[in-house]
């Protein structure tokens, strides 16, 4: 497994653990309430089956500043439990496979207001595109 650079001490879960299960994630609307949005395939050309079939899936499907949480739950289990959380402008939480996933491209987008964007953390992954993972060190190619 891949060693995850936090320098921000985001605190770090691992309950997807490779699992297959469903998402839903806590929004803030426009008026300014939040709502929970349960993936039912319905923003998949109205197909039935799950359109979200991971959290970083989940991360990228909405406005700048409207997530607030990602929320799993395993085949098998009737228990929600929390992946991913936003507390004002810090993330307190975040799973392990958000971590491995994470391009700088995902955090530039939407996410430069928060503890996410780190230039600090970039650098101790040797991050230099937006294409480049943001929690992971990112090997430079070996010219042949």
């Amino acid at each position: 497994m891949k060693n995850i650079i936090n320098t921000e001490k985001i605190n770090q879960v691992d309950f997807i653990n490779g699992r297959n299960g469903q998402f839903r994630a806590v929004v803030k609307v426009q008026a300014g309430f939040f709502t929970v949005v349960d993936d039912l395939g319905i923003l998949s050309n109205w197909e039935s089956g799950a359109q979200w079939k991971s959290a970083i899936q989940v991360f990228r499907n909405f406005k700048k500043g409207a997530l607030q949480t990602i929320e799993f739950q395993a085949e098998g289990s009737k228990n929600w439990v929390t992946v991913f959380a936003k507390k004002g402008n810090k993330i307190i939480l975040m799973d392990t496979e958000l971590f491995l996933e994470m391009r700088v491209g995902d955090i530039n987008q939407d996410w430069t207001n928060t503890n996410l964007y780190s230039q600090a953390n970039y650098s101790a992954a040797n991050a230099k595109t937006w294409a480049d993972k943001a929690f992971v060190y990112n090997e430079v190619p070996v010219e042949a």
